[in-house]
C-alpha cells in the first residue's frame, strides 16, 4: 500500500540538512519547536512556525565559546535567554550578547600525552571524543555528559548558576553522546555512541533531591530514536538497523518492527535481501510513526519512507512523493508532520499524510 505525501510548507535554508540528519529540536517555553543550527563560530536558533512563514532569520544567535572547538551537541534554554554549550573540558552558559553567566569544568575529552593544558581556554586536544548537553524542558536543571578523572559521568546542573546536584558514574567509552528531553518534562535520555563497541542508553529523572536512573544495557546495542508526544513511550533502533522497536518508559518493549516486515508491499522483491532500518525515525504523531530503510548499493530503490502504526508498529504504507521518490534521512514533528531536506536546492521541506479521497 502507497501513502501520498502533501507538501506542507517549503523554505530555502543554506546547511538545513543538519535540521533533519541530527538531534537538533528542543521545545520553546510555550511547548512549540525551536531548531538550533550551527553556521561558522555562531549558534543560530530557528522558530520552526516562524521560519516555515517567510521569517528566514534566526531568532536567537548565540557566539560559540572556544574558536577550536567544532564539536559537543548544545541547547538552548526554553525561554532562549541563554545556551549552554558542551566543550572539551567544560559545560558553559552563555547569555544572548555572549557574556559567560557560568562554567562547569570537567576533565579533557581528548586528552593528548604532554598536552598540559597551560590555562589557555582555547586549547584543544586532537581528539574526536564529545560530550553533549540539554537544559530541561522546565529551564531549571541542565544534563551533560562529561569526564572526571578519566570517567564519564552524567551530570545534572543546577540551570542559574552551574552547581553540580548529582553525578551518575557511567560504564562508556565516548566517540559522542546526545540527549532527548521526555515531553513530561521530568525525565531525560542520554544516547551514548562508542564506535564499534555500541551504543548504550540511559533514562534518569531528578526528583530534588536525587537522581533516579536506569538503562537499556543488559542485551542489546540500541539507539534512542525518539519519545511518544502522548508520554506513552519511546522508539529504539538497534545498532546495525536490523529491527526498530516501542518501549513502555521503564525499557520494557512493546512491538517491534523488522525492515523486512514491510515486504506485503507489491514493488518488493521477494527474491532479494530486505533492506535495513536508517537512523532517521520517529513519532509523525500521537498515532503514527515514520522510518527510513537505508540505501542499498545493489539495489537502490529499496531505499525509501514508511509510516507505521504508533502502538504496533504494523507497515500501513510507503510514502509516495509527488515528484518521485525521496530517501535519506527524515525528521517527524510530532505534529502531524515531518522534514525532509533537499540538498540539491538547500530546500527544507515539511511534509504530511494527504487526506484520504472517499
Amino acid at each position: 500500500m502507497s501513502i501520498n505525501a502533501e507538501l506542507r510548507d517549503s523554505v530555502r535554508l543554506p546547511g538545513g540538512g543538519a535540521l533533519v540528519n541530527g538531534f537538533v529540536f528542543e521545545s520553546r517555553h510555550d511547548g512549540g519547536r525551536r531548531a538550533l543550527l550551527r553556521n561558522g563560530r555562531e549558534l543560530e536558533v530557528y522558530d520552526l512556525d516562524e521560519l516555515f512563514a517567510g521569517e528566514v532569520a534566526p531568532v536567537g544567535v548565540f557566539p560559540l565559546p572556544w574558536a577550536g572547538w567544532d564539536r559537543g551537541v548544545h541547547s538552548v534554554s526554553p525561554d532562549g535567554a541563554f545556551a549552554v554549550f558542551s566543550g572539551q573540558r567544560a559545560v558553559r552558559a552563555v547569555g544572548r550578547g555572549g557574556e559567560v553567566l557560568w562554567e562547569y569544568r570537567h576533565g579533557c575529552w581528548g586528552p593528548e600525552l604532554g598536552h598540559p593544558h597551560s590555562g589557555d581556554e582555547q586549547q584543544v586536544c586532537r581528539g574526536l571524543e564529545h560530550g553533549s548537553c540539554r537544559v530541561a524542558d522546565d529551564g531549571r536543571t541542565v544534563w551533560a555528559h562529561v569526564v572526571h578523572d578519566e570517567r564519564e559521568y552524567w551530570a545534572v546542573l543546577d540551570a542559574a548558576d552551574g552547581r553540580e546536584l548529582a553525578r551518575l558514574p557511567l560504564e562508556s567509552a565516548a566517540a559522542g553522546s546526545y540527549h532527548v528531553s521526555h515531553p513530561d518534562g521530568i525525565h531525560m535520555g542520554l544516547s551514548i555512541g562508542m564506535g564499534q563497541d555500541g551504543i548504550l542508553l540511559y533514562w534518569a529523572r531528578w526528583d530534588g533531591e536525587k537522581l533516579v536512573h536506569w538503562d537499556l544495557n543488559e542485551t542489546e546495542d540500541r539507539i534512542l530514536a525518539d519519545v511518544h508526544p502522548g508520554h506513552s513511550g519511546f522508539l529504539t533502533l538497534e545498532h546495525y538497523g536490523s529491527d526498530l522497536r516501542l518501549h513502555a518508559l521503564d525499557g520494557d518493549p512493546l512491538a517491534l518492527a523488522e525492515p523486512g516486515s514491510h515486504d506485503e508491499d507489491p514493488d518488493h522483491d521477494q527474491d532479494q535481501e530486505p533492506p535495513f532500518w536508517d537512523y532517521g525515525c520517529g513519532f509523525v504523531d500521537a498515532g503514527t510513526v515514520i522510518a527510513a530503510t537505508g540505501d542499498d548499493e545493489e539495489d537502490p530503490d529499496q531505499a525509501g519512507h514508511w509510516l507505521l502504526d504508533a502502538h504496533t508498529l504494523r507497515t500501513r504504507g510507503r510514502v509516495r512523493y509527488p515528484d518521485g521518490p525521496v530517501a535519506g534521512y527524515v525528521r517527524p514533528l510530532g505534529d502531524g508532520t515531518w522534514l525532509t531536506f533537499d540538498g540539491r536546492t538547500d530546500t527544507l521541506n515539511r511534509w504530511g499524510a494527504a487526506a484520504v479521497q472517499p
